[in-house]
Parts: structure tokens; C-alpha cells; sequence
């Protein structure tokens, strides 16, 4: 858990960076650390992580264990630390700001990332006040002590599915300011609402090594900010992973069909991806269960993500007794 402490921050330029890299596949007979490349406003993020579920899309703590069976008795579950709750949209934009930031430092092969959490919240256009203090560290702690039970459902860096459990971030240490630095806090009127104090954490090892390897999709850190919505956010991310997969060929991993199309006659290269509603809902994940409430929880999302260019077109359709939803890709 985060812990507390009176001592010196390191002396380190918090607010230094470095260009972003982000990670492309590695030439062909090579090996080692891939060196990634900056590309304007985008992070990688581990595309494993990507395509399963983890937050929920509310905050709130009636909530138990996230589950999700991704076929050949491979269980990928979500189990919260003893009277918490599992990970929600508050935690969710935490992940994003930390691996922007991750990035935005080189994405250092030691995975410590440093920060002020005025700075932090600000990033994430959040109020800063000492109520969104609380929550911020609120969420780092839960981050890191949320157990991610991949069950063979996760894929890691070698191409093997993970057994072992593993948290999102480790060694969460938030310092507070030293005293004659709190005694000047008077002097910045931006700084009145309380301590910020200074914080590190470690991205977790197995989720370095992927995003290290190549095993990755993309997002726009602008884009997921502008999006607002929680379930716009989680469906973007998700449907970033989808196109990713499938410029890969690494289809196995996506549930329902996904296809891609050559461009051809003036027609755009595309990438379909047709899914069982209820399988999207629990890849979300998404509480509703019925479709027609489904649909209603789905269709904001749907329409900003056509209308910022993410999907180029959405169709929910029954076919027999099932509904399905087809995105094309844009």
C-alpha cells in the first residue's frame, strides 16, 4: 500500500521529460529492449491488458470481483483488497495519466514514474482541492492492491499465457512536503487548497515487458481526455486494442469475428469486428445484462466515437436469438 512519509523528496526534475517513445515491433533478427518512438499525442499500452476487463464503469463499492471467461478454461479475474472495491472511472483515468507519463519519461526499463499530485490531477483536468487529494491517493492505493488473477487469459511478452497474479502498480510512496516548503505554500494562492506532496509509482513488470515487446495498441491521450464518458473511454481503449490485434493478425485473442479489408476502387483499408452484445458488456464491463439497456448505456458512446472518427460506422443488430454489434474501423 502507498505509504506516507515526512522525508525529503528525491531530488529529481519531476517536470523534466524526455520524448516519448513509443514501442514498434523489433526488426527481424533482432532482440533486446525495443526502443519506441514519439507520435503526436499517442501512448502504447499493453494491448493484453487492453482487451480484458478491469475497471468498472462506476464507482460504486456495492460491487464484487470482475470476472470474465475467455474460452478454453482461461479465467481472467479482478479481485479487490479486503473492504475495498474493485478499480472504477476514477481509477481508470488514473491508469491512463500514469502510463502517459510513463512514456512521456522514456518509459524507463525501471518502471518508476514520478509526480506531484497537484500536477496529476490537473493533467487529468480534475479540481485539485483536498477532497480530490484523498481520492487521488485513494486510487493509487487500490491500484496496487488489486489483485489481477490472469488465469491464462493474459498474454505475455514471450507469447505465453500468464498464470501467475500480478497488480497494475507496485511501490506507491507518496511523500509530503518538507516543512519549510509547506510554510511558503501561503506565498502560491494555487496552492492554499493543501499539501500536493510528491508520489512515485512502479508500472508492473509483466505490463513493461508487453509494451516493451511491441505487444501493443495506441491512444490518443487528447482524445480519451475530450471523450468524458466513462463507458466512451473504456470503449475506445477497447476497440484500440481491436484494431491493433488485427494489424497483427493476432486474432486469436479477440473475441467474436474480426476481419479485415484491403482498400481497393477508392475504398479505404477497414477492419470489422462483429461481437455478441453480451460478450461486449462483460469486455466493458458493463452491469446491464438486458439488451434494450444495454443499447441505451452504448449509444452516446457509439455516437462520439463515429463522430471523432474512431469507428467509421456501428450496427446493433438481432440475429436468431442473439444481438450483435458490428464496428467498422476507421
Amino acid at each position: 500500500m502507498p505509504v506516507v512519509t515526512d522525508r525529503d523528496p528525491p531530488v529529481t526534475d519531476a517536470t523534466g521529460r524526455a520524448e516519448t517513445p513509443l514501442p514498434v515491433d523489433p526488426p527481424a533478427g533482432t532482440s533486446g529492449r525495443v526502443v519506441p518512438r514519439r507520435r503526436g499525442g499517442l501512448i502504447a499500452l499493453d494491448r493484453s491488458l487492453e482487451l480484458l476487463p478491469l475497471f468498472r464503469l462506476s464507482d460504486s463499492g456495492e460491487e464484487g470481483a470482475v470476472s470474465y471467461t475467455a474460452g478454453e478454461g482461461r479465467r481472467w479475474r479482478v479481485l479487490p483488497a479486503p473492504a475495498d472495491r474493485v478499480p472504477g472511472t476514477f481509477d481508470q483515468d488514473v491508469f491512463i495519466e500514469l502510463m502517459h507519463r510513463y512514456h512521456e519519461s522514456g518509459a524507463p526499463t525501471h518502471g518508476v514514474v514520478r509526480f506531484t499530485l497537484h500536477a496529476f490531477l490537473r493533467a487529468m483536468g480534475r479540481k485539485v482541492d483536498g477532497r480530490t487529494y484523498e481520492q487521488l491517493r485513494a486510487a493509487l492505493m487500490r491500484l496496487e492492491r488489486t489483485t489481477l488473477d490472469p488465469g491464462g487469459a493474459y498474454i505475455d511478452a514471450d507469447g505465453g499465457r500468464r498464470q501467475g497474479a500480478f497488480a497494475l502498480i507496485t511501490a506507491v510512496v507518496v511523500e509530503r512536503r518538507r516543512g519549510v516548503e509547506r510554510e511558503q505554500i501561503p506565498l502560491f494562492p494555487g496552492l492554499l487548497t493543501g499539501d500536493p506532496g510528491d508520489a512515485r509509482a512502479t508500472i508492473a513488470g509483466p505490463v513493461r515487458a508487453n509494451v516493451d515487446a511491441g505487444r501493443i495498441s495506441y491512444l490518443s491521450v487528447p482524445l480519451y481526455r475530450a471523450l468524458g464518458s466513462p463507458v466512451a473511454r473504456r470503449l475506445y481503449r477497447l476497440l484500440a486494442a481491436v484494431d491493433a490485434a488485427a494489424a497483427v493478425g493476432d486474432t486469436d485473442v479477440v473475441p467474436g469475428v474480426l476481419e479485415s479489408t484491403a482498400a481497393s476502387d477508392g475504398v479505404a483499408a477497414a477492419v470489422l469486428w462483429t461481437v455478441p452484445l453480451d460478450r461486449l458488456a462483460e469486455l466493458m464491463p458493463l452491469a446491464q445484462r438486458y439488451p434494450s439497456h444495454l443499447q441505451r448505456v452504448l449509444e452516446p458512446a457509439h455516437a462520439v466515437l463515429q463522430e471523432v472518427g474512431v469507428a467509421a460506422s456501428v450496427d446493433v443488430r438481432q440475429s436468431g436469438k442473439e444481438w450483435l454489434v458490428r464496428y467498422v474501423l476507421g
